[in-house]
């Protein structure tokens, strides 16, 4: 450690206090479990100026941005610089109010009728952390837990599992963990990241508004403290340490179809390819569920469902337009004849019993076992079997059932694991079983083909958004989850998941006409945007309904593509600042009391407000304004903000608004993402007055970690228009640019040398 590390770690009340930055510090004592984090592989350090007073009861911290506050009890609270109270430590005992103790027996009796009692954590935990709980404060992050956006008033738990039944707003645990909350409060934040992968809860003052808690069942006392003047800095500061989302393909942000049923036979997802080129239905992949697979084995492909051979079969689908995603889960057919099977049972690859040998549990496959992915070994040999599907071509790898899920009751919490270099009960390992095996995808897919992996997670823990863009498992198709997709999916973003998606339409039960076009609106600028359903109900192709419900999602999907290089924009800015691109209203205003609680609406960066119809046969609703001046996307009829209004919304139509003098570049239409560079672009201005920086680059390798990337300033003055190339690193660039302002449309040409002069063009050479 350097030397002027040493000079910001303190020993303070039996724990170790280290500032990493001014708005980052480190509280961590230690139990005896192992203390590698799974979420951080590279800690931020800043050199910071620590002023330390200490007197007989407190050691006082201060940096530019949090003062801390140890007392000898070892009692830790954090302030911001001007003295405002964001995380104070409770100096009482828990003390439940209005619940009732339940002892086992009783337990048992309301299990058995089939009542839960939701998340509540023991009286004696091993790792306890309470703090004051403001009557003004609000919650978020936590991942995609359901329900609304502010947890404030509910408990959850941090256990991955598979939940398969209709999920409710107080189911406290799915398939993700991310140990993450931020307070909001009077528009002062904070942030409490609680880097202990181990079984844990989080009490938001359920228990008693008092105070809330975090508690775990095991593991070291191991919290980061997250400051910063607004909720943004607050939010970077978490993805600074857990990581960034690198830059996806960009075709990955185009359309995606689904479900579990197509890859029955090649003729059957051909079908669907051809379906969605007859009706003009842009689209950039396909994915394949485990029928394509050889008997539910993975790294197999069925020959006698594709007689052509996968090569084949790949290259045929390639020629069409479409990519393929492919399916792989985390257990392992039990079968002598099976390469993967035999390979990793010979050389201990597998979780073990109790005498040592493969843990066996039931999966698709029947009998499977399921690789120790704690182990770096067995991490690069996973990453290695990617080859198998990167070879054939296939585009992206989507890991499920990787809580991990079996059919035969879960997996005893005692098994044998190993973490990295240590054997450890399953228990431990347990919540980041789907992390390390996306991390093990990644790697390999990057290895194998140099370029931007695109991996698929179902389960997850902190950091995971360095390998994998998540969705949120096994909804249905019905009204809640399309409501709760909202929050579900902003709460993600503040959680360091900036690419994340809901399956449209629902995956499970039958969905409606209505239902599904609300749902294909609502989800217009989820980062994935994936239509996907489970075998046995109804058929989610928009050509499977009436010819209004395939006018208006051909629309949106359309309108989507339109849409991408804002996306990709976006994708580009959080490389920079570690902000999601899906985002809840207080995010961008968190002094608006009103925007605190809104679960209905979200924003797409900073000029983008998306106000979905999320209710049966609504077609007019009221929508919140926040500060500033809005324009319909529609009609260009301009509101003033901080203020309710009222909008039509008829089946058709996507309440959507811009701030006013925002540029949005503007894509266009095409059935799939090309793999050449685009030759023009257009922007759109709603206003006359405003600048953005557009970013381009190859949209597929890591080349622009090199500065092979372009950046474009486009400037609008009074309605006058500028463009300046102001990095060049990525050769190709924009032959000609059209700025499209209130005022009227200006052309721009690339006359060399980083310029671009003004044209006068008859007509716009657009598709």
């Amino acid at each position: 450690m350097l030397d002027w590390q040493q000079q910001q770690t303190f020993s303070i009340s039996g724990m170790i206090i280290t500032v990493i930055s001014p708005g980052i510090i480190h509280v961590f004592q230690d139990r005896g479990y192992p203390s590698h984090s799974k979420a951080i592989t590279t800690v931020p350090w800043e050199k910071t100026t620590v002023s330390v007073t200490r007197d007989k009861e407190v050691t006082e911290l201060r940096t530019a941005k949090l003062v801390l506050k140890v007392d000898e009890s070892g009692h830790v609270d954090v302030y911001d610089v001007t003295g405002n109270a964001l995380a104070v430590d409770y100096r009482g005992k828990r003390a439940p109010q209005g619940l009732d103790e339940v002892d086992r027996e009783h337990r048992k009796l309301i299990a058995g009728e089939g009542h839960s009692l939701g998340a509540q954590a023991p009286q004696e935990a091993a790792i306890t952390v309470i703090k004051q709980l403001s009557p003004t404060a609000h919650f978020y992050g936590l991942g995609d837990k359901t329900g609304y956006l502010d947890k404030r008033g509910y408990a959850y738990d941090n256990w991955n599992v598979d939940f398969s039944a209709p999920q409710l707003e107080i189911q406290p645990n799915l398939y993700k963990s991310i140990p993450v909350m931020f307070s909001l409060d009077h528009g002062c934040p904070v942030g409490l990241f609680f880097d202990n992968p181990n079984r844990s809860h989080f009490d938001f003052g359920r228990e008693n508004p008092a105070y809330y808690y975090y508690s775990a069942d095991e593991g070291n006392l191991d919290y980061y403290l997250l400051g910063g003047a607004t909720l943004k800095e607050v939010v970077a500061n978490y993805t600074r340490l857990t990581g960034h989302t690198p830059l996806p393909q960009k075709w990955t942000l185009g359309y995606q179809q689904s479900r579990w049923g197509y890859s029955r036979s090649a003729a059957e997802v051909m079908a669907v390819a051809d379906g969605l080129t007859k009706h003009k239905i842009p689209c950039d992949a396909i994915h394949l569920d485990i029928d394509y697979m050889d008997g539910y084995r993975d790294f197999t492909w069925n020959q006698r469902k594709y007689p052509e051979g996968p090569r084949a079969f790949v290259a045929a689908m390639k020629r069409k337009g479409y990519r393929l995603v492919t399916i792989i889960d985390a257990g392992v057919k039990k079968d002598e004849r099976y390469s993967v099977y035999k390979e990793g049972k010979e050389r201990h690859y597998f979780i073990r019993d109790h005498d040592g040998s493969p843990y066996v549990n039931t999966v698709w496959p029947g009998d499977a076992v399921f690789p120790d992915f704690g182990n770096p070994g067995v991490r690069r040999w996973w990453g290695q079997k990617q080859r198998f599907l990167t070879d054939l071509g296939v585009a992206g790898t989507w890991n499920d059932m990787n809580e991990p899920a079996s059919f035969n009751g879960p997996l005893p919490l005692d098994l044998e694991c190993t973490d990295e270099d240590t054997t450890v009960p399953q228990r431990q390992v347990h919540n980041v079983y789907g992390h390390n095996m996306s991390r093990a995808t990644y790697e390999g897919i990057k290895d194998a083909t140099g370029k931007r992996p695109f991996v698929i997670t179902r389960a997850a823990y902190a950091g995971t958004q360095k390998y994998s863009t998540v969705w949120t498992g096994d909804n249905r198709s019905i009204w809640p989850h399309l409501q709760w997709a909202i929050p579900q999916l902003c709460n993600l973003g503040l959680s360091g998941f900036p690419f994340c998606g809901t399956d449209i339409g629902g995956f499970a039960s039958d969905t409606t006409p209505e239902l599904l076009v609300r749902w294909v609106e609502a989800a217009l600028f989820s980062p994935l945007y994936r239509n996907h359903s489970e075998l046995g109900t109804r058929h989610q192709e928009p050509w499977a309904f009436d010819d209004q419900t395939l006018r208006i999602y051909r629309q949106y999907v359309r309108l989507r593509y339109r849409f991408i290089p804002y996306l990709y924009d976006l994708f580009a800015y959080h490389q920079e600042t570690g902000l999601p691109v899906m985002r809840p209203v207080i995010l961008n205003y968190p002094d608006d009391e009103r925007a605190a609680n809104v679960n209905d609406e979200y924003m797409v960066g900073d000029d983008i407000l998306v106000a979905p119809v999320v209710v049966k046969a609504q077609r007019r609703r009221l929508v919140y304004l926040p500060a500033g001046v809005w324009i319909d996307f529609w009609n260009n009829r301009e509101y003033a903000g901080n203020q309710d209004i009222v909008v039509d919304a008829p089946l058709d139509c996507l309440p959507l608004f811009v701030r006013k003098n925002a540029i949005i570049p503007w894509g266009c239409v095409t059935m799939h993402v090309a793999a050449a560079p685009d030759k023009q672009m257009k922007f759109r201005v709603f206003g006359n007055d405003g600048a953005t920086t557009h970013y381009q680059d190859n949209g597929c390798d890591f080349q622009y970690q090199k500065g092979e990337y372009n950046l474009y300033r486009v400037t609008v003055t009074a309605g006058q228009a500028t463009v300046k190339l102001k990095h060049h690193g990525y050769r190709p660039c924009y032959q000609k640019i059209t700025v499209e302002t209130m005022m009227g449309i200006q052309r721009f040409r690339y006359a060399g040398q980083d310029q671009y002069v003004v044209v006068k063009e008859e007509a716009e050479d657009e598709e």
